[in-house]
């Protein structure tokens, strides 16, 4: 992807198959979810989304101030256009639903890549094997519209088994800037 601080030269999202759970009452208990399979056409076209990539459930900064922002500012967002925010990480359906119902992720939708297939379509997959997390998402954010990624805030360093955990520009208030700006 050619992209300078935000600016990207339109490229197409991933085509892939999403593996979700849903609430189905009918299936009734205290898991009443069922599988369900959603491709990137049903989430992304014809609309305006953002996705939010995040390392993992339940760590610090993915936890404690990226996927909160995202929620807090979700009507804000909206204001400004936006259909849907998603947040996306290498982690199962039930890893998602825990991470979302623990943080009170109300609007936001969990989105899960469990095989790391969008990830890595994206060329976002890093080695994270120096914390015991294997191969998950570099951190980003992005804007896409109709199918086209048409800005992407990547986080610096991207390496495999990168020393730090960068959060400077794939926050909430960078998006909200970007579509201020529009």
């Amino acid at each position: 992807m050619n992209q300078e601080s935000g600016k990207l030269v339109s490229t197409h999202v991933p085509e892939i198959t999403f593996k979700t759970r849903i609430r189905d009452e009918s299936v009734g208990g205290e898991n009443p979810f069922v599988w369900k399979d959603v491709t990137s056409a049903e989430i992304f076209d014809g609309k305006r989304i953002i996705i939010v990539a995040l390392p993992g459930a339940f760590t610090p900064t993915c936890s404690g101030t990226h996927l909160p922002g995202y929620e807090k500012h979700y009507a804000e967002l909206k204001e400004l256009g936006v259909d849907e925010v998603y947040c996306v990480s290498v982690n199962d359906a039930f890893s998602m639903f825990q991470w979302a119902k623990q943080l009170h992720v109300e609007h936001v939708k969990m989105l899960p890549d469990g095989n790391a297939d969008f990830t890595r379509e994206m060329g976002m997959l890093v080695k994270k094997e120096n914390l015991g997390f294997g191969s998950r998402s570099w951190r980003y954010s992005m804007l896409v519209e109709d199918g086209q990624i048409t800005a992407l805030f990547e986080e610096e360093g991207k390496t495999d088994n990168c020393p730090t955990d960068p959060f400077e520009c794939s926050d909430v208030d960078t998006m909200l800037a970007h579509l201020k700006s529009l």
